[in-house]
């Protein structure tokens, strides 16, 4: 996001300046006509240097110039981020960064529980059933093996139990624990986790129940997500999550509609509290179901009271 916010307001005083791609690379000499394409769009590390020349050839004012150029060390320090995620695969790597430099997150999923709830246990049954279906058509790109991918997935959940974590928001459909989505007690493992999670502080939880109308008769056909990060000039962004195919969007009209869905989906759903509740029945349901040695080690016990967060989104 820091490379995506350099991005934008290079390209702000480029076009104030009245200035072409074509001409910026004449002026300040640089070989390949892609580089300021890919500065401007977010997709490379930005070099001190690089950004400096720019900002030179633009005119910017000396704030222009420390508020640019501070972002630029940031979006190119990659090493404090990399510590906190060693385990990191490539196909993870895009959900983390964003995550990672978010002050708020809304979820929703029609199918799954949302990778930053999943139990090992659970993220293992998705992963290797996706690289199934993957393999149909060759063997996948990526070379991470499960292990590599569950690792991942739980470096990046290390985010929502952080002091300085984001507030998170997710809107949750039975069908994620539902008997086709895995064995009982995988199940009854991830539903625990739910009941957890729900009592952390900045970690709201809703369970949409199968008949409750969404919107006008609405039926949300993908996942998504919305990041929300706590400069409030870094944009928004949309991830609408596909099955294989993930796309990113920071358009203001399409984040709009997702936002009025996500609202739509909030409104619909059982409350925090309710869903608390909803969590913990269901869980002691799967431990009745399963017979007395699951009922001997014990279902989750539902707290007395969940705590409060203030600030979040649907308080607002």
């Amino acid at each position: 996001m820091r490379r995506r916010r350099l991005g934008v307001e290079l390209r702000k005083l480029r076009e104030a300046a009245n200035l072409t791609g074509d001409q910026v690379i004449t002026r300040v000499g640089w070989a390949s006509a892609s580089k300021l394409s890919r500065l401007e769009n977010g997709r490379s590390r930005p070099d001190p240097e690089d950004v400096s020349a720019l900002l030179d050839l633009y005119g910017a004012d000396e704030a222009q110039r420390d508020e640019l150029l501070g972002i630029t060390d940031e979006a190119g320090d990659m090493r404090g981020w990399l510590r906190k995620y060693p385990v990191m695969t490539r196909q993870q790597r895009g959900f983390a960064e964003l995550e990672a430099g978010c002050a708020e997150i809304l979820e929703y999923h029609p199918v799954l529980v949302p990778g930053l709830l999943q139990t090992p246990r659970y993220a293992r049954l998705r992963i290797v059933s996706a690289h199934r279906v993957e393999s149909c058509g060759g063997e996948p790109e990526h070379g991470e093996t499960p292990d590599d991918e569950v690792a991942a997935r739980v470096a990046r959940q290390s985010l929502l139990s952080r002091e300085d974590g984001p507030r998170y928001t997710a809107v949750l459909e039975d069908a994620a624990w539902s008997r086709r989505a895995g064995p009982p007690d995988v199940l009854r493992e991830q539903l625990a986790q739910l009941c957890e999670l729900a009592e952390l502080p900045n970690v709201t939880l809703h369970v949409l129940p199968a008949d409750a109308p969404v919107g006008d008769w609405y039926l949300p056909p993908t996942a998504f997500s919305i990041y929300r990060f706590a400069d409030p000039l870094d944009p928004e962004t949309l991830a609408i999550e596909g099955g294989f195919t993930n796309v990113m969007s920071s358009e203001v009209n399409t984040l709009n509609a997702y936002k009025v869905t996500f609202e739509w989906l909030r409104s619909a759903a059982l409350s925090a509290t309710d869903t608390l509740s909803w969590l913990y029945e269901a869980a002691g349901r799967l431990t009745e179901a399963a017979g007395p040695s699951a009922a001997a080690r014990g279902a989750a016990k539902a707290p007395a009271q969940r705590r409060r967060h203030s600030g979040r989104l649907t308080d607002r």
